[in-house]
C-alpha cells in the first residue's frame, strides 16, 4: 500500500494498524470509539491544522 494525502484513513489503520501511533504522536486522533475517521489521510490533517506532507513523509518512513 503506497501511503499518500488520498490514503483513506479507514483502509490504512485496517492495513497497518501500527499506523495509529504514529497518527496519535502526530496529534491525529484517527480513531472514535474504535471506528476510524471516515476520510482521507489529508482531510484529517486539514481538520486538526497538520501538515499533511509532513504527516505523509512520517507514516512513509515508520510503516514503510
Amino acid at each position: 500500500m503506497e501511503i499518500g494525502p488520498d490514503t483513506e484513513v479507514g483502509e490504512l489503520v485496517e492495513q497497518r494498524p501500527a499506523a495509529v501511533k504514529t497518527l496519535i504522536r502526530l496529534g491525529l486522533p484517527c480513531l472514535v470509539c474504535g471506528e476510524a475517521f471516515w476520510g482521507t489521510v489529508a482531510e484529517l490533517c486539514e481538520r486538526y491544522g497538520k501538515d499533511v506532507g509532513r504527516v505523509v513523509a512520517e507514516l512513509r518512513r515508520e510503516q514503510g
